[in-house]
C-alpha cells in the first residue's frame, strides 16, 4: 500500500483542516464504520458519533427491540431523524447503520450536508464479523451469508452514490483509517 505511510502529522492536519462538513461513513454492517470512525476522528482531531448509538440512547431501546416492538420502516424513520440532527451538531465524523444511505431522504441529506465515504468489504470478512454480535436484527431471518449478500446486491446501488468509496480488506484498524484518509485526501 503505498502512500500510506505518507499521510503524516501536516497531512492530517491540513486534510482536517479542509473539512468543512461532517464525514458520513456508509457500508453494510461489519464493514468496520464504527470502529474505523473511532480510529479516523482521533487521527483527525474530531468527534465521533455512532448514529445506532444515538438512536438507542433517544429511544432507550435496543436496536433489535425497536425492530421486534414496531418494524424495520418505524426504524429507518427515527433513525432518519437522529441523522438529520447529527449531520447539524457534528463537524466530526459519523458512522450510521448499514440501511441508513438506502433510504432517499437520509442520503440526500448526507450527500448535501456531508461527505459520504462507502466502507466496502467482501462478503467472508462480513460473515465472520458480523458472527461475533447476536444483535443485529436483519441476520435474524435465516442465513447470514445469504443475507449479507442479498443486502450487497439490493445497497450497492445507494452506496455507490457516495463521494468517497473504500474497499477494505482484513487489514490492523490503523491502517484501513490511513486507506480512508488518503482516499479522502485525494477526493478533497
Amino acid at each position: 500500500m503505498s502512500g500510506i505511510e505518507e499521510l503524516d502529522e501536516d497531512r492530517l492536519g491540513a486534510l482536517a483542516h479542509k473539512l468543512d462538513r461532517p464525514l458520513v461513513l456508509i457500508g453494510l454492517m461489519g464493514t468496520g464504520k464504527s470502529t474505523i470512525g473511532r480510529r479516523i476522528a482521533g487521527m483527525l482531531g474530531l468527534d465521533f458519533v455512532d448514529a445506532d448509538d444515538e438512536i438507542v440512547h433517544a429511544s432507550q431501546r435496543s436496536i433489535s427491540e425497536i425492530f421486534d416492538e414496531f418494524g424495520e420502516d418505524y426504524f429507518r424513520e427515527g433513525e432518519r431523524r437522529v441523522i438529520a440532527r447529527l449531520m447539524t451538531e457534528n463537524k466530526g465524523v459519523i458512522a450510521t447503520g448499514g440501511g441508513a444511505f438506502v433510504n432517499d431522504e437520509t442520503r440526500a441529506l448526507i450527500l448535501k450536508q456531508g461527505i459520504a465515504i462507502w466502507l466496502d468489504c467482501d462478503i467472508d470478512t462480513l460473515v465472520e464479523r458480523t458472527s461475533r454480535r447476536n444483535t443485529r436484527p436483519l441476520l435474524k431471518q435465516g442465513g447470514p451469508r445469504e443475507i449479507l449478500t442479498r443486502l450487497k446486491e439490493e445497497r450497492s446501488g445507494a452506496y455507490s452514490r457516495a463521494q468517497v468509496h473504500v474497499v477494505t480488506g482484513d487489514l490492523p484498524h490503523h491502517e484501513t483509517a490511513m486507506q480512508v484518509l488518503e482516499a479522502l485526501e485525494k477526493w478533497l
